[in-house]
């Protein structure tokens, strides 16, 4: 197992050739500590939230006001995980530069490179950088802990997210489809299975 500052660390299921600011649509799972249904229960193939269900719905619709650049496609909250699109329309660098792909490397990262090879996933971790996907979410994540815990009611999440780049129009249109039936679809059963 590889090692980060002598801790041992899972590795990254990221695309290590992929930066995760770069202007792309993205479909995102989140999922409660355990899947336990927090967010409020299916009935009859429709989501009944519950108080915490309502924080993570009106926080998730707040992204844009925080995150620069940034839209939403579909979203819904399940009993016990979120699915979600996220577009990161642009990057924007620190002196305002905007660009919709490759980021310029910094004089550190080209005298590395020179030295050895590494990727684009293994630099993630010396900067996560600004609007990158796992900030917005991270901040998401957050926000919606510090809410429900300030308002005394009992909520975790599972650690990390899972995400897919969305590749075409048709695969867009597919998850969106996914994400919009999801409550018709639910087990009825906790953990639905993600596909």
């Amino acid at each position: 197992m590889n090692k980060f500052k002598n801790k041992y660390r899972i590795p990254s299921t990221r695309l290590q050739n992929w930066d995760y600011r770069w202007a792309a649509a993205y479909f995102i799972t989140i999922i409660t500590k355990n899947r336990e249904h927090y967010f409020g229960e299916i009935a009859n193939q429709r989501m009944a939230l519950s108080h915490v269900g309502v924080i993570a719905d009106v926080l998730w619709h707040k992204i844009p006001i925080h995150a620069k650049g940034v839209e939403l496609g579909a979203f819904v909250v399940m009993p016990d995980h979120i699915h979600g699109i996220i577009i990161i329309r642009q990057f924007e660098d620190e002196s305002g530069n905007a660009s919709a792909k490759q980021l310029p490397e910094t004089d550190d990262e080209k005298t590395l490179n020179k030295s050895e090879s590494i990727t684009i996933g293994q630099r993630r971790f010396q900067n996560i950088g600004k609007n990158s996907l796992s900030s917005i979410v991270g901040s998401y994540k957050s926000s919606v802990s510090k809410h429900a815990h300030r308002l005394g009611f009992a909520f975790n999440w599972q650690p990390l997210f899972h995400e897919s780049i969305i590749r075409d129009d048709q695969a867009y249109q597919n998850i969106t489809n996914y994400i919009h039936k999801n409550p018709e679809n639910w087990p009825g059963k906790k953990g639905p299975a993600l596909s």
